[in-house]
């Protein structure tokens, strides 16, 4: 039975951060397995260390957290980055991803240590799907127009990063994260994933409900579909950054640690 949306609300409010917890399909409630890992992969125009402040949460209570370091050249390589990582873990594993990575989650998701997934802003393909005629259902996200090419080399410009990326940081915090992006190539965006995990892991999915990087009601739509268990953040793209107790609290349940 799904539980009653305005109720689950405030039987779970978690804060002020987090404005909407929702119970969705069958996915969510297969998630009994308890895991003590967590690998997690960040997306464009970052690195592994965007996940500093969710880690540093998860191994407070004990849980063994790990960033891949993802190369941005193609979806396989990528892919394969995460997988070699997964391939260390020793037991179930939660896997998480925010923004594109989510691609990755999605793709490697299907490995046989992987006990629930987590997508946080992130894209979240069906197996074949051309991502980007799925976006372009949705009104365009303001940030889209401030990647900027050197040759095939992407990056976000500094307005954009500030405003349409990381726009609920302190801007002396989101200029460092600027300085130290990670660029991209344009060969990545073009990858479409084979395997569809969320199919058949239990999923959850964190929407951000000022995100000017994903449209919102395009990650509210994912989420539905993929039956995930669903909490609403009051924050920009970086929510991992921004609202780092309510992204670790919903890891933390994807792994059984509630």
């Amino acid at each position: 039975m799904i539980m009653n949306r305005r109720a689950f609300s405030a039987a779970m409010a978690v804060g002020a951060g987090a404005s909407l917890i929702s119970t969705g399909g069958m996915t969510a409630k297969l998630a009994s397995t308890k895991a003590r890992n967590v690998v997690l992969v960040h997306g464009l125009f970052a690195d592994g260390s965007c996940w500093s402040e969710v880690i540093a949460r998860l191994q407070a209570v004990g849980l063994n957290a790990t960033a891949v370091q993802n190369p941005l050249t193609t979806l396989p390589e990528a892919v394969a980055s995460a997988q070699r990582v997964l391939a260390r873990q020793n037991g179930p594993t939660v896997l998480v991803g925010h923004s594109f990575s989510g691609m990755i989650v999605t793709e490697a998701g299907v490995h046989p240590s992987v006990s629930a997934l987590v997508y946080v802003a992130a894209r979240a393909p069906d197996a074949g799907e051309d991502y980007t005629a799925l976006a372009k259902t949705f009104p365009t996200p303001p940030a889209s127009a401030g990647i900027v090419f050197d040759g095939d080399e992407g990056r976000l410009s500094e307005a954009a990063f500030l405003r349409d990326f990381a726009g609920d940081l302190p801007e002396a915090k989101a200029k460092i994260l600027y300085a130290v992006q990670e660029p991209f190539q344009k060969a990545l965006l073009t990858g479409k994933t084979a395997h569809a995990a969320w199919r058949s892991k239990p999923s959850y999915y964190a929407v951000s409900t000022e995100d000017r990087t994903i449209n919102p009601d395009l990650e509210r739509f994912m989420a539905k579909r993929m039956g995930a268990e669903t909490v609403e953040v009051k924050a920009s793209h970086l929510s991992l950054i921004s609202q780092p107790d309510t992204i670790a609290k919903l890891i933390l349940s994807a792994a059984g640690q509630s």
